[in-house]
């Protein structure tokens, strides 16, 4: 249930800010003629967005044995990629997302054409509608499946809210920080998912293995106990992990870390002398 909300939470108050830039920025222009065309784009895209996290539960339901392992574990990597990317492109797109808004909106406005504003809106929040299925269809096969759709309405709802106070400016509420804690959370759960998705296949008997059990906490702190089922859903805890889940595990982490600091260096241009100063100050 935390990781879903935590996912919602995160995806739904990223569309809550683009939406409210949206909104914001035809407020300040005296253009709230057009707030419908934005509404319309927003309520397509959640639509289209609902009914693909619906299909893929669907698609793995009706599947059994090897051929849902291969599924899940499938899923899983398609998740680990979209939001290992995702973090990266929230960093490197933070500094110039509200720029880049609002001159669509305006082009869209000065285009005169009201299908062009509704695709603005529709392909700006449909980005977040997608990745928000797939990482949340990604966890509930991890997860009790119920659990994680309450999680996931509470975190929506609450994005929902904080969008909205942040609208109206009732609330300061500080994203940098926000989004760079929710970043490593998210960059952990991905790192378990993808070890969770070499045991998938492993268990399906796709991927072949050195040494299947590096060691066995079963005694100590099982995956099966409530302190170890939190851990695997959370950080992708398993207690006989195989040797190849525990190198793909720690690979992730260095390959996205080193990863992340070479595309902000690529995108923003900051040379390492400047990262350095920035860090001391």
């Amino acid at each position: 249930m935390l990781v879903t909300l935590l996912i919602a939470l995160r995806e739904g108050l990223e569309a809550a800010l683009i939406v409210g830039i949206m909104l914001g920025y035809l407020k300040k222009t005296g253009q709230t003629a057009h707030n419908r065309q934005i509404w319309i784009g927003v309520a397509a895209a959640v639509a289209l967005s609902i009914a693909l996290a619906a299909g893929i539960q669907i698609a793995g339901a009706e599947l059994e044995g090897a051929a849902e392992e291969i599924f899940e574990g499938t899923a899983m990597l398609l998740a680990v990629v979209v939001l290992t990317w995702m973090v990266i492109w929230m960093r490197a797109q933070a500094r110039t997302l509200k720029t880049t808004l609002e001159g669509k909106v305006q082009s869209a406005i000065g285009a005169g054409k009201g299908v062009g504003l509704v695709a603005v809106a529709f392909l700006a929040v449909f980005r977040e509608g997608v990745e928000t299925a797939l990482l949340l269809s990604a966890a509930s096969f991890t997860t009790d499946g119920l659990s994680a759709l309450a999680g996931a309405v509470i975190g929506l709802a609450l994005a929902v809210l904080i969008g909205a106070l942040v609208y109206a400016s009732t609330i300061r509420l500080n994203l940098r920080l926000f989004f760079s804690v929710t970043s490593l959370f998210l960059l952990a759960f991905a790192a378990g998912l993808l070890a969770h998705s070499v045991h998938e296949f492993q268990e399906a008997g796709v991927l072949f293995t050195l040494n299947e059990h590096v060691w066995d906490l079963s005694g100590i702190l099982s995956d099966s106990s409530p302190v170890g089922q939190v851990l695997a859903i959370l950080f992708g805890y398993q207690s006989d992990p195989s040797i190849e889940s525990v190198v793909v595990y720690w690979a992730y982490w260095v390959a996205t870390l080193i990863g992340v600091r070479w595309w902000l260096d690529r995108t923003i241009g900051r040379p390492a002398t400047n990262r350095v100063a920035a860090a001391g100050a």
